[in-house]
């Protein structure tokens, strides 16, 4: 985990359909590692199709699909057809989203988040071992059950194996059953380098010494807030732009702990009220230089590369950064090329 040398570096791409094969050829040509897909407002997983269909070698994942809002079958079909449709390249990002869009968005039930999760990827392995082996499907959980699995029923064989599952974590106890039962973290972006070091790195060892792993092959995913530009009006716009981003995130109970570690607790009960109050451009002005540089990746766009590698040094394996769209193409190859620099 965190190894330099292997540094990836990734680009989100939208998910609405009618854009993605144009951006997805474009990531690949300048030269990305891989892109992502989110659940917003629209299917993830189409959008990757389209990708895998329009390219030949970038990494493709979901970052992420709400697991919850599906069944290990659904999802275990899905990863399946485009593992193979996309010859091996994808990651499989899977996360929680929350009890009230769960519940009054999906109309699923939402009870024991992390233990949940933990089945959900198992139950995606026995299913899949089911394809692959030929084994008799017998799964038993506290969340869900799959028993029943017949020839007519059972994809063809295909010759990439498995997908990368990863999850979406924050807290402690995610972050742990990640490790224990995952291949991958996604991490948030409101993830700070302390953070990572003295809560998430961790409690993935404690995960993967329940199972007995070391953590060979296990990735760790972040994007990263940037805040930079050509000139100083450009940072500047950027800044603002951020502060309001990292003011959203930190109002959220959720991400208290992180500002907690920071001895930022209390203004998150501040933001909150805020939010509440519909004041989002008083938000951001509560974000000062100091946080903002805690949060962000700070520095010109010449000197970008240098201060991501040292964010993500001994933590993060591939990175997902947004450039200005002012880059030129030179200028983002050149970037990349520097970032895997040793």
């Amino acid at each position: 985990m965190g190894e330099i040398d292997g540094l990836k570096v990734d680009r989100g791409v939208m998910s609405r359909l009618a854009g993605v094969a144009v951006a997805a050829r474009e990531a690949e040509r300048l030269g990305y590692d891989g892109i992502w897909t989110a659940e917003i407002n629209h299917d993830p997983f189409l959008a990757l199709t389209l990708a895998a269909e329009h390219t030949a070698e970038i990494e493709l994942g979901t970052g992420i699909a709400v697991a919850f809002a599906r069944n290990p079958m659904t999802v275990a079909n899905l990863g399946w057809d485009l593992q193979e449709y996309s010859r091996g390249r994808l990651l499989l990002g899977l996360g929680t989203q929350i009890k009230p869009h769960i519940e009054k968005r999906f109309s699923m039930p939402w009870a024991h988040p992390v233990q949940r999760m933990g089945e959900f990827v198992t139950a995606l392995h026995a299913i899949w071992d089911c394809w692959a082996d030929g084994t008799k499907l017998s799964f038993e959980g506290d969340f869900y059950s799959h028993r029943l699995m017949t020839p007519m029923f059972t994809p063809e064989h295909q010759a990439y194996g498995k997908p990368a599952v990863l999850i979406a974590a924050v807290g402690e106890l995610m972050t742990e059953k990640c490790g224990e039962v995952a291949d991958g973290l996604i991490a948030h972006a409101f993830t700070t380098k302390r953070y990572f070091h003295e809560v998430t790195i961790p409690a993935l060892r404690r995960g993967m010494a329940k199972s007995g792993r070391d953590g060979a092959g296990f990735e760790v995913s972040a994007p990263v807030f940037v805040v930079t530009g050509t000139d100083e009006a450009e940072i500047a716009a950027a800044a603002a732009g951020t502060r309001k981003q990292i003011a959203f995130y930190a109002s959220t109970p959720a991400y208290r702990k992180v500002l907690e570690l920071h001895g930022w607790g209390d203004l998150q009960t501040e933001l909150r009220q805020l939010s509440l109050d519909g004041q989002w451009d008083t938000m951001a002005t509560l974000i000062d230089d100091e946080m903002l540089a805690t949060f962000a990746v700070v520095a010109p766009l010449d000197q970008l590369a240098g201060a991501l590698k040292h964010r993500c040094d001994g933590i993060i394996d591939r990175v997902m950064v947004a450039l200005p769209a002012s880059a030129s193409e030179e200028t983002i190859r050149t970037f990349l090329d520097e970032v895997r620099s040793r």
